[in-house]
C-alpha cells in the first residue's frame, strides 16, 4: 500500500504551531483576549494553552456550535508568526 504523506503535511504543522502557541500560553493568551473579548482573564487562565478548552471557552461565552468556535480557532491559530513569540 502507498500512502502519500503530504497530504499529512497540514495537520502535522498544525499541530506543531498548536504546540508553539501552548509552550507560549502567557504571551499569547493577549492574542486570544484580543480576538474573543468575551473570554476573561479566568478564562484563559483556565484553558492554559489546551485548544480544546479554548474551543470550550470560545462556544460557551459566543454561544457558538463547536464547529464554528474549531473554525475560529483555526483562523486564529494561522494568524501566528514569529511576532507573537517574541
Amino acid at each position: 500500500m502507498i500512502v502519500d504523506l503530504d497530504r499529512f503535511k497540514p495537520i502535522k504543522e498544525k499541530a506543531k504551531n498548536w504546540d508553539r502557541i501552548q509552550g507560549n500560553w502567557k504571551q499569547v493568551a493577549g492574542k486570544a483576549k484580543v480576538q474573543w473579548g468575551k473570554l476573561t482573564d479566568d478564562d484563559l487562565e483556565v484553558v492554559a494553552g489546551r485548544r480544546d478548552q479554548l474551543a470550550g471557552k470560545i462556544q460557551e461565552r459566543y454561544g457558538v456550535a463547536k464547529d464554528e468556535a474549531e473554525k475560529q480557532l483555526t483562523a486564529w491559530e494561522a494568524k501566528a508568526d514569529d511576532s507573537w513569540f517574541s
